[in-house]
């Protein structure tokens, strides 16, 4: 492989910047952002001209055609995402699409199957595991200074309206599991490992939301720790913690709790010490978005890592379908009351 890593992206709309940002800081280490594509071709120019990106387009195909691509990006709507993977796919090129994956479970597998009959590397772009206070986590976890989890609760409740910028959730059939629970889900099994059974209670809270806004979901996993995640858009506590993760893990010798404000509290054998696990702002991130933005960054960098080794992603499409089975199951538990098996774990 060249030593430089030619990447493309699609789709140039709210969170896509977080994207460009990205890629520019990672040419650095060792990546040019060749084209940019919209099927909006005033975003495509004005992201090309913003990023210093030389070539954009509005039309998918003709960029697959006309560029030399390693790496393609898809920050698009997951109505779409299917059918452009699909043809990166069939064109052999390395791609990494936006969560959450797939609007159904029939899309998620074709494009993990599709990909792994052509030999070509696919990743979701599940951000929140790389927050920074997440991985902080992780690493007190593997550290083993409080041994193995037990029991968890993973919560993001805010009131912020995210209707202003992406409007288009009031009109989804399938809503807040799709949008906020894949990522509640995912740090549930990076943390607690993968699931036997899943128990889902959702609600609709918002007249104007046509599907459900808020879910509160039981995970039992296989190491026989529980899980409680729960998240909603209808919160209306103040201050609101928006848009932290929050999160407490207990295990026999101690736990793990971060709090709002970013604040992680480690208690093991009884000693209690305490820990901010921010991180600082960069030029193009703002609170109290920068957790979040910077998360992206991270992101990018450990598939670009993992894509330049020839290894898969650590959210590769294969990992993250079992996070998606786990909204599958979230879905039917709610709509049978009963507790469901995922249907890859």
């Amino acid at each position: 492989m060249a030593d430089r890593v030619r990447v493309a992206l699609v789709g140039c709309g709210f969170f896509a910047r977080n994207h460009l940002n990205s890629w520019k800081d990672l040419g650095a280490e060792g990546v040019d952002l060749v084209a940019v594509c919209d099927i909006d071709p005033a975003k495509a120019e004005a992201a090309a001209k913003e990023f210093g990106v030389p070539h954009w387009y509005r039309d998918y195909g003709e960029m697959l055609a006309n560029e030399k691509i390693d790496l393609l990006d898809i920050v698009t709507r997951m109505d779409t995402h299917r059918a452009l993977v699909e043809q990166s796919i069939a064109a052999h090129i390395a791609t990494i699409v936006q969560k959450p994956f797939a609007p159904a479970w029939a899309d998620a597998v074709a494009m993990t199957e599709a990909a792994k009959r052509a030999g070509v590397f696919l990743a979701v772009h599940e951000n929140f595991r790389f927050q920074a206070p997440l991985r902080k986590v992780r690493e007190v976890l593997d550290s083993g200074e409080v041994g193995e989890p037990t029991w968890a609760r993973i919560t993001i409740r805010t009131g912020y309206d995210l209707y202003k910028t992406q409007p288009y959730f009031y009109d989804e059939e399938r809503f807040i599991i799709l949008d906020l629970g894949v990522h509640t889900l995912d740090i549930a099994r990076f943390y607690l490992g993968e699931v036997e059974h899943v128990f889902c209670e959702t609600q609709r809270r918002n007249p104007k939301v046509k599907a459900e806004d808020t879910a509160t979901v039981m995970l039992r996993h296989k190491s026989g720790a529980v899980s409680v995640v729960d998240f909603s858009y209808e919160s209306r506590k103040l201050p609101d913690p928006f848009p932290e993760t929050l999160l407490e893990i207990e295990t026999p010798v101690g736990a793990i709790v971060v709090d709002a404000g970013l604040t992680m509290r480690v208690t093991s054998r009884g000693k209690l010490r305490e820990e901010n696990v921010g991180s600082p702002l960069l030029p193009w991130t703002s609170q109290p978005w920068h957790t979040a933005q910077e998360s992206v960054l991270r992101t990018c960098r450990s598939i670009l890592a993992s894509f330049k080794a020839g290894k898969p992603a650590e959210t590769s499409a294969e990992d993250n379908l079992r996070t998606f089975a786990l909204a599958e199951a979230c879905y039917e538990s709610a709509a049978t009351g009963r507790a469901v098996k995922p249907k890859v774990s």
